[in-house]
């Protein structure tokens, strides 16, 4: 482990509203599924205001046309959208088309303050550990997108041959110390997270990085357990756009839920 590694406690847990770009709007895709596509009216300037207005201290943004096809495609709305975030005195983690260090380096530059690697984490592992060289651990995340327990690439239509603990230890042997871990099948389902599976990540990772669940948190009670289990926090979509939480009440919740 690196001099100045810091993992968070639960008592630090972190609630990362998400927003969806696809051509400029705010979207969600059932199960990661182009074709099973909702479209929000709401601009995506609005929404970041709304949850940072709730008390949000990190936004979650994934460019969804560059997780497809391999490069950001939504940079001026992101760079937008960071300097937003930076005027709440937030912060803000951007996914989708992150495949090489330099497009890293160029999105850091451009106002994330952290950036998450997905397809190159399998394809291109060179290009997550040059990126934790030249930009620090902090700034780097690894999402593992798992169905059925493989992980999914190329914004989770490719399935491949690895598997979830497979990918968080070669990575880990990189210097990579965080994780969003979704399970694409409970993804925008409103069904909860896939906890069981979290909870394996997370201790079989614990000491040596950090775990923020994804995909299908809906409830309090899903994100207090969540904390209990001692992940660093949770990414909240789908239930933020359907009322069914708002983000102020999942701050409050993870505050005295533990």
């Amino acid at each position: 482990m690196n001099a100045g590694t810091h993992f968070p406690t639960g008592a630090g847990f972190v609630i990362l509203p998400s927003i969806d770009l696809r051509g400029g709007l705010v979207v969600d895709l059932y199960q990661g599924d182009y074709s099973r596509e909702t479209v929000y009216d709401d601009p995506a300037e609005a929404v970041a205001n709304k949850f940072l207005g709730e008390g949000a201290t990190w936004l979650h943004v994934v460019d969804l046309d560059g997780a497809r096809d391999g490069a950001p495609a939504n940079a001026a709305l992101v760079r937008k959208l960071a300097d937003i975030v930076h005027s709440h005195g937030a912060r803000l983690e951007l996914g989708g088309g992150i495949r090489s260090a330099s497009v890293a380096r160029a999105a850091l530059d451009a106002g994330a303050d952290r950036v998450i690697f997905g397809t190159a984490a399998v394809e291109h592992p060179d290009q997550v550990a040059e990126a934790v060289r030249a930009s620090g651990q902090e700034a780097v995340i690894v999402g593992i997108d798992g169905r059925d327990g493989r992980v999914a690439t190329r914004g989770w239509q490719a399935p491949s041959e690895m598997t979830t603990r497979d990918l968080a230890e070669a990575m880990i042997a990189l210097g990579v110390i965080r994780f969003v871990c979704t399970d694409i099948a409970r993804d925008s389902t409103l069904t909860g997270p896939n906890t069981p599976e979290l909870d394996v990540l997370n201790r079989a990772v614990a000491g040596r990085a950090s775990v923020i669940a994804s995909g299908g948190v809906t409830t309090v009670a899903q994100l207090q357990e969540l904390h209990r289990f001692g992940l660093e926090g949770a990414v909240v979509g789908s239930a933020l756009y359907a009322g069914r939480l708002s983000v102020a009440e999942a701050i409050a919740a993870t505050r005295t839920g533990a």
